[in-house]
């Protein structure tokens, strides 16, 4: 299984990237969302700028994973939205908070570290999980995040 990873700096970068990946058909189960929830005037919290399927979605045009996503509080980083495979390992947060979730998708720890910092400082992660991908469909996805704009594109 190999993981492709980055982080971007506004919603309309990181909806457009997930959505370019939807339409290669990947799904909900494939694509994770992390994003720091600052409230109220949060640019996470707008409605959903696509169809209009999700409220509270970091992701908006796809309805799938904005359905998905749920509000978590990490000690140390505050309340997040999160979706995806991710989502489900932030479950037992306490012990290892984002990076530790990072590590069980296979990103080495210091990574896992500085991603979970990018949160931190208020960036959007987007990781996709390619479970039978070769290796044109890893590339194809790392670059259509770094088309939309994603910093420290990575695949693991």
């Amino acid at each position: 299984m190999s993981t492709v990873i980055g982080v971007f700096d506004d919603k309309e970068s990181a909806e457009s990237a997930l959505r370019e990946i939807e339409d290669l058909g990947f799904t909900e189960e494939e694509i994770s969302l992390i994003a720091k929830d600052d409230g109220e005037d949060s640019p996470y919290m707008d409605q959903n700028l696509a169809d209009g399927a999700a409220t509270g979605g970091a992701i908006g045009g796809l309805a799938g994973i904005a359905a998905s996503l749920g509000a978590l509080t990490i000690p140390g980083i505050g309340p997040i939205l999160a979706a995806g495979p991710i989502a489900a390992g932030l479950t037992g947060v306490a012990a290892g908070g984002i990076a530790g979730s990072l590590v069980d998708m296979g990103i080495p720890r210091e990574r896992g570290d500085y991603y979970e910092n990018e949160v931190k400082s208020g960036k959007i992660l987007a990781a996709v999980d390619l479970m039978d991908a070769d290796e044109d469909e890893i590339e194809d996805i790392a670059s259509i995040f770094r088309d939309n704009g994603a910093n420290d594109v990575e695949i693991h």
